[in-house]
């Protein structure tokens, strides 16, 4: 098989986890489970591997609690398990699980160079964790590890591990996707560079943007050098409507589910805005994904589960606008790339336009590629191949904007680094 026919194939795959999901039956919650030795799973039914220890309260973000090895056919490199620190929405520290995949061969000078994936939307339940399922993993780090790029995947607070998913709560996705890098720094035999760029599509690209935002504060001993972020959610005061009519319309529920467990009742009411039934129908959330949830909500009026539109309620008003990457006041520092296909059937299109517009008024270095024609996750693949080589531009310090032409894509360009 060429590499070209061979990096299809791949892609094929990474289309699959990439975007809406992992498409598995589930029948975990996201309570806490309690075991004899004293360590809490999400769920009874997980490998004893997402046990989580009873003690490491006092530890910092970053560190590393467990880890176990992987073992794959076909994989270009090593690949590890781990659970680490980092810190809820609330500040308390918790355990987050994920992966680590490092590239065969001698690390360059200074250490291998870091991509930290942020996955899509796969659920809320633990059995939505993405390293779960690590050979599925294996097909989107393949291309990137022969790369010669050390590769980390979070699987974001509460997939997996105790505690409800805070889905789209901008600063629960940063925290986990940073603190994997920092993770990497103190693995075992990774030899990481303190150099990252951070990656992700869909919910993945929304948690880029704000690991992206939060980098410098939260991370200081890390050296950011881009953020590419594939259809990130925005606009959040209007996706309520744009979703109601939707096949994707569960979403919705999805972020009145993870915004609440984020921000607690106080913050965000879910009697404000769910009737009895939708409070009822977020058990479903709580124990199905992404493909389990689509089948669910067929043939429902998300309506008859409503009471308000988000919007419109102060508490949630404020919520959305604080977790949308286009209410940012300050620029991102460091180049970011927007990614979008043009016949997105999830996130509009014109949301990228106008938070391309909205950081470009804020003095964000930036660059936006769209796919006319593409879809949701049609874009990964006529996207990849460029998205990489201006990745590589980003760690070899290239001035942006960067003058590659992606085929088939119109390209905007906003600033000078």
């Amino acid at each position: 098989m060429t590499r070209n026919r061979m990096l299809v194939v791949v892609l094929a795959v990474v289309i699959a986890i990439a975007t809406a999901g992992y498409f598995w039956n589930s029948t975990q919650s996201s309570t806490s489970t309690k075991s004899p030795n004293g360590t809490t799973k999400g769920s009874p039914d997980l490998p004893d591997f997402y046990a989580v220890p009873s003690s490491f309260s006092e530890s910092s973000p970053g560190t590393i609690l467990k880890t176990e090895p992987v073992q794959l056919t076909g994989l270009s490199g090593t690949m590890s398990r781990v659970m680490y620190t980092s810190i809820s929405e609330s500040g308390q520290t918790i355990a987050v699980t994920g992966l680590i995949a490092i590239p065969n061969g001698t690390p360059p000078s200074g250490g291998w160079p870091v991509i930290t994936w942020a996955h899509g939307t796969t659920g809320i339940a633990d059995s939505c964790a993405p390293s779960l399922k690590p050979d599925e993993f294996t097909q989107l780090a393949n291309p990137i590890l022969e790369a010669g790029y050390l590769v980390v995947a979070s699987d974001f607070e509460g997939l997996g591990t105790p505690g409800r998913h805070p889905y789209i709560s901008g600063n629960s996705e940063a925290y986990g996707t940073l603190d994997i890098v920092k993770a990497a720094q103190v693995f075992p035999g990774a030899n990481a560079s303190k150099n990252y760029v951070v990656w992700g599509h869909s919910q993945g690209g929304h948690a880029a943007m704000f690991a992206g935002h939060g980098a410098e504060s939260y991370a200081p001993d890390l050296d950011l050098k881009g953020v590419v972020a594939g259809a990130p959610p925005s606009q959040l005061l209007l996706i309520n409507a744009a979703l109601q009519t939707s096949p994707y319309k569960y979403y919705i529920l999805m972020a009145a589910a993870g915004l609440n467990a984020a921000a607690g009742d106080t913050n965000a009411p879910l009697d404000k805005v769910l009737t009895p039934a939708g409070l009822k129908f977020l058990s479903n959330v709580d124990t199905m994904c992404t493909s389990e949830l689509a089948k669910a909500s067929e043939g429902v009026d998300v309506a008859s589960l409503q009471l308000a539109d988000p919007a419109s309620v102060p508490e949630w008003n404020l919520l959305l606008s604080n977790n949308d990457p286009g209410t940012f006041t300050v620029p991102i520092p460091a180049p970011l790339l927007i990614i979008h296909g043009g016949n997105d059937e999830q996130i509009p299109v014109a949301s990228s336009a106008a938070l391309f517009d909205q950081l470009c008024a804020i003095g964000q270095v930036e660059q936006r590629w769209v796919f006319p024609g593409q879809s949701h996750a049609g874009v990964i693949t006529p996207s990849f191949n460029s998205m990489l080589t201006w990745i590589n531009d980003r760690f070899q310090g290239s001035a942006m904007p960067d003058p590659l032409q992606p085929p088939n894509a119109t390209v905007q360009s906003c600033g000078n680094s």
